[in-house]
């Protein structure tokens, strides 16, 4: 049985030491097929973009003298002239931006300047070249030693496809991975306008009337349009999860997996690897898996979450985090409902977590949702759900970091076993506590208190998951709850929540609030739905607010 090489995405490096892979290279027809001159293929992170780009990039370079036997018996060598002719037939261009994602603008200049040292030294041959000149090599000798200045950064690209395309009387082939990676670091970390104007010039000089280049590939997670960083880019076309083309190029077929499991013999394991990590859909090919999640799971034959402890979820805690319009329809997520959601995938970055639209279409495009359904294509609504147990683990921990980290001194684990344990005065004592210092962190008013009871709920339902299911503004009796406890043992004790805000115009004291809450739990009789079921140990509490006043009682 072939090894499987975990972290490795050269293609060169993978195929010296063969090790297990999954012929993706019909790829290379795909981009031969494909009539853009710059192609951008967004897809989420650990899906084989960097692994793809580097097959591209030693299929079609002139510079690589082993490549015929790099690609023996992949499915691209049983194509016709019209795709094996391009093998070595370019000089290439590659750059990666995964690692340029420092803490300050000053550090992203310097990553920078690191990955275009690195795509020089691939090229340092043109040192001997006569066909450049004395103050191009100098140029290139500065660069070799991370001398220039930002001027010249941004030209650098450019300036070498020029090089290459005269040494070698040959247009040039440009791959750049990761492209958005510095995009995103740097609005997190507070040097956006710095970074975008950059970038903008970068790009902008790389593909705007470039002569010297044949066809461009770019990767990343999401699509940046919106700031314009490629408007300089001539006949630019974009594949984001939701097209067609290039959908089986990335992650694990069904099919591909079905060959995985029984090289590897694990068909005892097919129905949990396929709900721990299958899902995913891109275009109209659906059940992909996650390629380093397999891989790492072959490796140790563990059922856990391996994806989400890898990849690069800044962004995405940021606006969940601070967004308080989808908390609430994450916790139906997390409780495997499917959602009808606004997705723009053209990421608008500044003030994302603000805007909606933005939000999904990021969680979307970087793995976190998958589309079951179009609901309106025009007005771009969509029904989403989590495609998996793995990422189901990445939400439950995106929320208990936003308590543990924002909340210091208060236990949340300590807080729900009070309140299932009907240590009642203590979880009151306790749960005051937390909304006092929760709103104080969050500065919320009596306007946004819903989100934040909302964002309770989904505390409390990762805290209680092992044992309780939590539902939530459901129709029981003659109306909506506000939270359902719902013990997994009937024998346990089950609870009915309601959460109510004072009205300035109707209730003056937080008392008339309190007895407003009970009056509405047992009018609308919401208990019926548990007692109908055969759950008999219910306890009804309500909590009364005002401001940032808070008072519990038990009806």
């Amino acid at each position: 049985m072939k090894t499987i090489a975990i972290g490795e995405s050269d293609f060169k490096m993978l195929r010296r030491k063969d090790s297990y892979y999954i012929d993706k290279s019909m790829y290379i027809k795909d981009i031969i097929d494909n009539g853009s001159k710059v192609v951008l293929v967004t897809r989420p992170r650990r899906f084989g973009k960097t692994l793809n780009m580097s097959m591209l990039r030693y299929y079609f370079d002139c510079d690589v003298k082993d490549s015929k036997e790099l690609f023996e018996g992949l499915k691209i060598m049983e194509q016709d002239e019209k795709y094996t002719s391009k093998l070595g037939a370019y000089p290439c261009l590659y750059l990666t931006l995964k690692d340029v994602n420092d803490y300050c603008y000053e550090n992203m200049i310097l990553g920078f300047k690191t990955a275009v040292l690195e795509m020089y030294r691939d090229h340092r041959y043109l040192l001997d070249s006569d066909k450049i000149y004395d103050d191009e090599k100098a140029k290139i000798m500065d660069i070799l030693y991370a001398r220039e200045d930002e001027v010249t950064l941004k030209n650098c690209v450019r300036e070498l496809s020029g090089y290459l395309y005269r040494h070698y009387e040959k247009p040039v082939m440009l791959f750049i991975d990761e492209y958005d990676v510095p995009i995103q670091a740097a609005y997190v970390k507070g040097y956006y306008d710095k970074a975008i104007d950059f970038l903008k010039t970068f790009y902008g000089v790389t593909f705007k009337d470039n002569p010297y280049l044949e066809k461009t590939v770019l990767t990343g997670v999401s699509r940046v349009a919106k700031e314009s960083i490629f408007s300089g880019a001539n006949n630019f076309k974009v594949y984001t999860v939701l097209d067609n083309e290039f959908a089986d190029d990335f992650g694990i077929t069904s099919e591909e997996m079905d060959k995985v499991i029984e090289d590897f013999n694990v068909e005892d394991d097919k129905e949990e690897i396929k709900k721990w990590y299958d899902g995913y859909k891109i275009g109209n090919v659906e059940g992909l898996y996650n390629p380093w999640s397999i891989l790492n799971y072959l490796t140790d034959k563990q059922l856990k979450p391996y994806w989400v402890n890898t990849s690069s979820n800044d962004l995405i805690k940021l606006t969940l985090t601070k967004s308080t319009s989808i908390k609430e329809k994450m916790e139906r997520l997390l409780r495997d409902e499917t959602i009808e959601v606004p997705i723009n995938l053209e990421t608008i970055i500044v003030g994302i977590e603000d805007n909606e639209d933005n939000i999904w279409g990021l969680m979307l495009g970087t793995g976190y949702l998958k589309v079951v359904e179009t609901v309106d294509l025009i007005e771009g609504i969509y029904k989403v759900q989590l495609p998996n147990f793995e990422i189901k683990y990445l939400f439950q921990s995106i929320v208990r970091d936003w308590f543990s980290n924002k909340v210091p001194g208060n236990n949340l684990r300590s807080i729900l076993k009070d309140l299932v344990e009907l240590n009642l005065s203590e979880f009151e004592k306790k749960f005051r506590k937390l909304v006092v210092e929760m709103f104080s962190y969050m500065d919320v008013g009596e306007n946004t208190a819903e989100n934040f009871y909302h964002a309770f709920v989904l505390g409390m339902l990762v805290g209680l998951k092992d044992s309780y299911y939590v539902n939530s503004n459901r129709e029981s009796g003659m109306g909506r709850y506000d939270i359902m406890l719902e013990p997994q043992d009937k024998n346990g004790n089950s609870f009915i929540i309601e959460f109510k805000v004072a009205d300035d115009m109707e209730e003056n004291t937080i008392e008339d609030v309190i007895e407003n809450a009970k009056k509405q739990i047992e009018d609308r009789n919401y208990e019926s739905n548990l007692r109908e079921r055969g759950f008999n140990n219910i306890t009804k509490i309500v909590f009364a607010f005002k401001g940032k006043e808070c008072k519990m009682q038990v009806v």
